[in-house]
């Protein structure tokens, strides 16, 4: 019989760019492949790969937004990596190697890659979710305490896209595309000052960002526990409104309102 290899753990690397942006290496050991989530600025990208002699094989955009595509372009010179994104952005994004849709899949060096809807934030925002590595890379859709802000989407499609997540098991990693988890969770303490999860977080993420440290990823788990823009279908969240008999979008929309006037 043929020797079969066994599935590597992924490696993944945070790669912190402009002024609050992250970006993300995948790295398969065993194959030696890598991939990189969304492109802000090419150099901390091409450092981080330098470092750890990695060669990156694949680039993958959430969405069209300059912040997370703008280092493309000097990535791919750097590299001449492929890059991946969605079908319905691809009019706004650099060339694209592959074209993909949410509902399709691709193998990453033995990892199922899962394409998921991901409007709201802009329309053709996509994540990218890896089952077997409990890596959910929602980028400006689910946050870290939050939710980006309904640039082009409405909040139907946004409640839809969190449902979803919300839906994934608990203990993915939500590896989203900013550090904007200690002003999320200030806003989040005035729509559940009670919850004492949040409180907690709350007090963590202080303490964290105080030494420097990332607060993302964040676990699936947590964010149901404590991200307001996820727990809006929740009674005591509604009551909290003032909208008890609401629905649920509904309730997430006037959470989404009161953010955008925070």
């Amino acid at each position: 019989m043929p020797e079969i290899t066994p599935k590597s753990a992924l490696e993944i690397v945070t790669v912190a760019a402009l002024s609050d942006n992250y970006d993300f290496l995948v790295h398969d050991p065993v194959s030696g492949r890598t991939a990189l989530v969304d492109a802000a600025d090419p150099a901390p990208i091409l450092d981080a790969l330098s470092e750890r002699g990695w060669t990156l094989d694949e680039i993958w955009l959430t969405h069209h937004h300059w912040d997370h595509i703008d280092g493309a372009a000097g990535v791919f010179e750097a590299t001449g990596a492929t890059l991946t994104g969605a079908k319905a952005d691809q009019h706004r994004l650099p060339p694209l190697t592959r074209v993909i849709e949410p509902g399709q899949s691709f193998d990453f060096a033995g990892h199922e890659v899962q394409i998921l809807g991901a409007d709201g934030h802009t329309v053709g925002h996509i994540a990218y979710y890896i089952p077997d590595a409990k890596a959910l890379f929602s980028a400006d859709s689910l946050m870290a305490l939050g939710c980006g802000r309904l640039f082009e989407g409405t909040p139907e499609q946004m409640w839809g896209t969190l449902s979803r997540f919300a839906a994934l098991p608990g203990d993915t990693m939500v590896y989203s595309g900013h550090e904007y988890t200690a002003s999320n969770a200030r806003f989040a303490r005035t729509v559940e000052p009670d919850n004492t999860a949040l409180q907690n977080r709350a007090k963590a993420i202080e303490e964290a960002r105080a030494k420097g440290e990332a607060t993302v990823p964040s676990a699936l788990s947590l964010e149901l526990a404590t991200n307001p823009f996820l727990r809006a279908h929740l009674p005591q969240v509604k009551q909290a409104l003032g909208m008890t008999e609401a629905p649920d979008v509904a309730a997430f929309a006037e959470i989404r309102a009161r953010k955008d006037r925070f």
